[in-house]
């Protein structure tokens, strides 16, 4: 084949690059033209959205009550927070609560909107913190804002009606053990009320009034049975000094007071010394002295007739010479009288020993008695604290728990007020606009290595060799 002239080779070569760059440049004009077209439409087209950033804050607090009930005992009440737990994040939960359909129906109510034209929020996380961060969207600033708003709103009350309902979930059961509570204390009062009717245990101190009057008793019996033996041994003195038994000295002086006996120791003391006189002059068997001898015999006998009534028993002479008192009174009078007297209280004394051994003796079988009631008692007694510390302590627990309505869904505040955006989210012209420029940029610069791609530069170079 023969080689073709240098003159046509490069005739050839110059149509065939021009005509290449005509259909490159073509394409490239093409592509821009769509990449800034479609920006441009865009832009024309779509609609502005605007969102409004607001965030919540869970508190984490948890709340722990301690009272002391005096007499009773202690109740407590502690709970831990809802956002305390270190396997999960609870904020999920409220996330998937704050984004379900029935609260964004509640807040499209609110908002005065149709469901689906509200959109969904966007929930953030913020880490180590209790913050949730919301993004609403709206058509305008205002509505945005107004969205958010309603959210909120919607949001508290779906948490008030779940704060609601556990505790009222809550509040069955513990109503139940309440009631259960209070029905055994009552019977335990009634076991104790009527106990104490039965018995007799009227009053607390009772069983320790009665033992301390028992000792005082015996503090008095035993005062009482020292002064019994001192008047014993006053007794046995004087006696022994008189010669004289103490029912002798009261038998002297139950003879001196009786006019009859007194009389006819008189006849017999004015015989004898009448006789004793007239035996000076006379003998005996005188007429005077015969006489004042029948005389005095006569009221010898007299005096032993008396003595024997008044005593209850034959008084021999000498007997009588010691029993004789004086009728004006003497030093020996007085000491019949001490030993009668002593005598007397001697007999009281024991009469009062033996009185309070009866009564020492039947307050101790009444203590005895009594102690083992007071024993039955005091387990009834204990059993009704028992029940009352269990019946406070659960109403109080009970009161303090319905009073952390916190403990499972937490207090929501408001963190940031929604904002009111001043520009729109989308479409963000500059965004849109540097992207088509950047796709204009690389989309040339795609076609412009195309163009010079080194396939074509080795078939040029062949081909013009």
């Amino acid at each position: 084949m023969t080689q073709q002239p240098l003159v046509f080779k490069m005739v050839n070569l110059g149509s065939l690059l021009k005509g290449r760059w005509l259909r490159y440049l073509i394409l490239s004009a093409l592509g821009n033209t769509f990449i800034w077209g479609s920006s441009l439409q865009y832009l024309k087209v779509t609609k502005p959205t605007y969102t409004s950033e607001w965030g919540l804050i869970l508190s984490s607090g948890s709340l722990g009550v301690s009272v002391n009930l005096p007499g009773i005992g202690q109740a407590s009440s502690s709970s831990g927070s809802a956002l305390g737990s270190s396997t999960y994040d609870p904020r999920e939960n409220f996330s998937y609560i704050f984004s379900s359909e029935p609260v964004l129906k509640d807040a499209a109510a609110i908002a005065k909107i149709p469901v689906d034209k509200f959109g969904k929020p966007r929930i953030k996380l913020l880490n180590n913190t209790t913050i949730m961060q919301f993004e609403v969207t709206g058509k305008s600033p205002k509505e945005a804002q107004d969205k958010s708003l309603a959210l909120y709103q919607a949001i508290i009350s779906k948490v008030n009606r779940l704060r609601a309902s556990e505790i009222s979930q809550r509040g069955k059961p513990s109503q139940l053990i309440l009631l259960s509570s209070q029905r055994k204390l009552e019977q335990a009062q009634k076991r104790l009320s009527d106990y104490k009717m039965r018995s007799g245990l009227n009053f607390p101190d009772q069983v320790g009034n009665l033992s301390t009057n028992i000792e005082q008793l015996r503090r008095l019996r035993a005062e009482t049975h020292a002064q019994e033996e001192q008047a014993d041994k006053r007794i046995r003195q004087l006696a022994q000094d008189l010669a004289l038994s103490p029912s002798e000295a009261a038998t002297a002086f139950l003879l001196h007071v009786d006019q009859i006996f007194q009389q006819n120791l008189k006849d017999h003391s004015e015989a004898t010394t009448t006789l004793e006189v007239l035996m000076t002059k006379y003998d005996v068997n005188h007429p005077q002295v015969i006489k004042e001898s029948n005389r005095q015999e006569v009221a010898w006998s007299a005096l032993l007739q008396r003595s024997e009534y008044l005593a209850g028993k034959p008084l021999n002479p000498s007997t009588l010479n010691r029993l004789a008192l004086a009728v004006n009174g003497s030093a020996r009078d007085t000491l019949f009288q001490s030993l009668v007297s002593f005598q007397s209280d001697l007999q009281g004394l024991k009469a009062q020993v033996k009185g309070l051994d009866i009564a020492i003796a039947k307050l101790e079988n009444r203590l005895d008695n009594l102690s083992k009631k007071q024993s039955i008692l005091e387990n009834l007694k204990r059993d009704q604290q028992i029940a009352e510390a269990t019946f406070a302590s659960t109403l109080t627990k009970l009161d303090l728990g319905q009073g952390d309505v916190f403990s499972t869904y937490p207090l929501i505040q408001m963190a940031m007020e929604p904002s009111l955006p001043d520009e729109p989210t989308t479409p963000k012209k500059n965004f849109v606009l540097v992207g088509a420029a950047a796709g204009s940029l690389f989309s040339t610069l795609g076609l412009s290595l195309l163009w010079i791609r080194k396939p074509w530069i080795d078939k040029l170079s062949k081909w013009i060799s």
